[in-house]
């Protein structure tokens, strides 16, 4: 199974078509750090992430990994943890998404494993398929509404990829 990202506002799955955002600045064949671009490409899908304060644990396939006050995504191109989850503490000197936000974008997520297995700087970081209320633009991630979110969580599994066209 696949999901579709068909354009820079249409998400297909099986049968469903859902509305959807990308990166502010479109999609990228050439992404780099910081460009606001969605990259282009089938990426796997890693863990899912969620605040169990703001969701239940959701019922997937997928492993799940709950967020924790400390936890963030090192998007720092001159770091040995970038594009990676990292620990936050105040000796950290190192750019990094938090992951424990305020606004509910990260209540719940799946990290899309671009630029993952083997890393290259600069090549972009925190790739996520995430949440949105308002479907503004990303900074180069895919954002869906909650209940569409969940509705994805029961059609996917292990094997399920994610085509960026």
């Amino acid at each position: 199974m696949t999901i579709i990202i068909k354009n820079k506002e249409t998400l297909l799955i099986d049968e469903f078509k859902f509305r959807c955002s990308i990166g502010k600045k479109g999609f990228s064949r050439n992404k780099k750090e910081g460009d606001l671009k969605t990259p282009v490409g089938t990426f796997e899908l890693g863990k899912i992430y969620y605040r169990p304060d703001r969701v239940e644990k959701p019922f997937s396939k997928l492993q799940t990994t709950i967020i924790k006050k400390n936890m963030g995504w090192c998007d720092d191109p001159k770091s040995k943890y970038y594009n990676k989850l990292i620990k936050i503490k105040k000796s950290l000197k190192i750019n990094y998404e938090k992951l424990y936000r305020k606004d509910n974008k990260y209540d719940i997520f799946i990290l899309i494993k671009y630029n993952f297995k083997k890393i290259f700087k600069n090549k972009g970081s925190a790739i996520f398929l995430h949440l949105t209320k308002n479907y503004l633009p990303t900074k180069g991630c895919i954002a869906v509404s909650k209940k569409d979110f969940l509705i994805l969580l029961k059609l996917i599994n292990k094997k399920t990829k994610i085509k960026i066209t």
